[in-house]
């Protein structure tokens, strides 16, 4: 399979940080919207691609927001102090670069303090290279967002970027969706807002949708590095198939159908055990009445900074997972 590295570059190239994820989903649009039978935005901003069949009604999920920064105070030297959207380290983000929607570009900074390791948000700002606060004001305005900023790059069995937490994941769906002609089930392809603020928008279009089965696509932890916590996943291996996370333990029917349509497929692929961490199909599986709900990861290094790396044979094995088991005759 061809790895379609501009429309992953696309992706990860737009400025959608949480509750903002209007550029993104306009992108998204424009790639799926001869693929689909039907798409709406629903009251949050999640936007919900139906490809009719007759089969379960199936609901797949992947978040477009990305983590970021909001502006909550300007100081006389026009110095920008702001909160986090999302999971933000204030040591990943010392001396990176930031950019908000306007294109200003600024640096992130800290007070200075005797032990880094007490390094809080609290004692960082962003430098935009304004002369004093008003200067800064005509450029900025409290309640601003940006997001990091840095550029993409790929060879041929890896990219680094931004964001790809989890703009892989849209793109594993879009990428999937685009192979598959007749289905049998009821598709319903969601890509979400506002996972990284608590899973919201899985929560409202699960309610909205009321699914016979959830599978949310995003991505894992990946191991292998000095000296880093054990973990099951690592980079290079295939796709990764939940079975646990702290938000959900994936039911276990589903869990053997992903299994049993990776081996028969010659699909490579490795088994998840998260201790930490969650995903969309953990607000998915507790809608109204419960859905059984699994999760098919993209192993990812360095996850919420601003170097996000993924192997590209990760990636394509779990478009085909996907692809491979949205045909399946689900007896759940």
């Amino acid at each position: 399979m061809e790895f379609n590295s501009v429309l992953l570059r696309k992706l990860v190239d737009s400025f959608s940080p949480s509750g903002n994820e209007n550029n993104v989903r306009k992108l998204i649009i424009e790639e799926i919207e001869d693929y689909v039978d039907e798409i709406k935005i629903d009251n949050l901003g999640n936007l919900i691609a139906r490809k009719k069949g007759n089969g379960k009604k199936v609901m797949i999920a992947g978040h477009m927001d990305q983590i970021g920064l909001m502006i909550i105070d300007i100081d006389d030297k026009g110095f920008l102090r702001f909160t986090n959207i999302g999971g933000i380290s204030p040591f990943l983000s010392i001396n990176q670069r930031v950019i908000f929607e306007n294109g200003i570009v600024g640096v992130i900074s800290s007070e200075d303090i005797d032990d880094k390791n007490k390094l809080k948000l609290d004692n960082l700002y962003i430098d935009i290279g304004a002369k004093d606060k008003k200067d800064a004001e005509g450029k900025i305005g409290i309640g601003d967002t940006c997001v990091y900023l840095n550029s993409f790059y790929e060879d041929n069995d890896k990219v680094i970027s931004r964001c790809l937490d989890d703009r892989v994941g849209c793109f594993v769906m879009i990428e999937a969706l685009k192979k598959m002609k007749n289905v049998d089930n009821d598709l319903y392809f969601v890509f979400t807002v506002q996972e990284e603020l608590g899973i919201r928008g899985a929560k409202t279009s699960a309610y909205k949708i009321e699914p016979d089965i959830g599978i949310a696509i995003d991505v894992t932890p990946a191991g292998g590095t000095p000296k880093s916590k054990r973990l099951s996943v690592t980079l290079g291996k295939g796709t990764a198939i939940k079975i646990m996370d702290k938000s959900l333990i994936v039911h276990p029917k589903l869990k053997d159908i992903l299994i049993d349509m990776a081996e028969k497929n010659n699909i490579e692929y490795q088994r998840e055990v998260l201790e930490y961490g969650g995903t969309d199909s953990g607000s998915i599986h507790l809608s109204r009445e419960g859905v059984p709900s699994g999760v098919i990861s993209i192993p990812t290094r360095y996850i919420h900074s601003s170097n996000e790396t993924v192997y590209k044979k990760d990636v394509i094995s779990s478009i085909e997972l996907l692809k491979t088991v949205l045909n399946h005759e689900f007896k759940i």
